[in-house]
């Protein structure tokens, strides 16, 4: 998973610091962030790269929806300017750089209410979940919305949706845009969960077969992306039910048919990642059992030759004795008889070992 070290320092720095501080707290990056701005209504769609903040300008135009994407959290004066632009409260701003941070939802003015979210996606084949946050200010008209690193537009799909005007997207308000854009996240979510489920049915297939000796250290790189994912997309049940619940200013009415369905997806990822974790505590148990079980097959084996070749071994070794007055050397072909008396029981014993199923 993406973000496991180094983090610790840089939250404990962060707490020295006076509240509304920006500081990027994030995995490092470099390079300016890049902001797209989409103006649109049912009739038309703009959409601009900004290269300089002082061409970002609130609309004046009644009626016509704003759509700020900036790409990119670790510029302290990018988000500050964007913030003084659109009035953001500074504990948001300092929310916003904050990448550690859990997400949550908050209101810190009448008209502003503040989202922040993870994403999760499968990376290195499938083998690892990279996690970014969102976060997003939805006001009037208005939407920005915060991507972590700029390697990519995980919203690149609404964009799309919003340049050839495909569904409802075009023709309702920035609260229908915001659940689109949390609804793609949620669909994100979907894709890690059956990447990890697609994980767990060949760790199930390693388990059964016993082929790898890394088994135990596989089953346990896979609990932990489970409870990773899980503590990512818990937090955003929450959000979605206190949307749906309370009744806030920046949320219509008509909206929540629709986070209520996001919601039940919720519910259902959460669901499969408890099943998959329940699957995984069984796995971990089978694969000892079966380390075990291993364990008893070779002890075993080992025993029943062991019991094989004692008697024979007591024989060898009784007339391997060096004393001249040993009877038995004086036999006519006591060689062979005594051959073929440790070859009698030895077939005896394979005999009787077979006929108790013993081997």
């Amino acid at each position: 998973m993406a973000r496991r070290r180094g983090s610790r320092k840089k939250i404990v720095h962060n707490l020295l610091t006076s509240p509304g501080t920006l500081q990027y707290l994030g995995r490092e990056v470099s390079g300016p962030s890049g902001i797209l701005e989409i103006t649109y209504n049912a009739s038309f769609i703009e959409i601009r790269k900004i290269t300089d903040l002082k061409d970002l300008q609130p609309a004046t135009t009644q009626h016509v929806n704003t759509w700020i994407h900036v790409n990119g959290i670790h510029n302290a004066d990018t988000i500050a300017r964007i913030g003084n632009l659109y009035q953001l409260h500074p504990l948001l701003q300092e929310n916003v750089m904050n990448a550690y941070r859990k997400p949550k939802l908050d209101s810190y003015k009448d008209d502003q209410q503040f989202l922040s979210v993870k994403t999760l996606q499968p990376v290195n084949n499938g083998e690892d979940l990279g996690i970014e946050q969102v976060s997003f200010v939805l006001g009037p008209d208005l939407l920005i919305s915060f991507q972590e690193h700029g390697e990519h537009n995980v919203f690149e799909p609404i964009l799309n949706r919003l340049k050839a005007s495909v569904g409802k997207t075009r023709t309702m308000g920035t609260d229908y845009l915001l659940y689109a854009l949390t609804d793609m996240v949620i669909d994100q979510y979907f894709i890690a969960a059956d990447s990890l489920d697609e994980r767990l049915s060949a760790l199930e297939e390693m388990v059964i077969e016993g082929k790898s000796t890394e088994t135990l250290h596989a089953i346990y790189e896979l609990k932990r992306d489970i409870t990773s994912a899980r503590r990512v997309i818990a937090p955003v049940r929450e959000m979605l039910n206190q949307l749906i619940r309370d009744e806030l200013p920046q949320i219509r009415n008509e909206i929540l048919p629709y986070l209520r369905d996001s919601y039940d997806h919720v519910i259902q990822i959460l669901d499969m990642l408890d099943s998959a974790r329940d699957v995984i505590a069984s796995l971990v148990d089978i694969h000892l059992s079966t380390l075990s079980n291993r364990m008893n097959q070779i002890m075993k084996t080992l025993t029943i030759f062991s019991a094989i070749f004692l008697p024979v071994t007591f024989i060898v070794g009784v007339y391997g004795m060096n004393f001249p007055d040993i009877p038995e050397f004086s036999i006519p072909h006591g060689y062979f008889w005594v051959w073929g008396v440790m070859i009698t029981i030895t077939v005896s014993l394979i005999t009787f070992f077979k006929y108790k199923r013993w081997m």
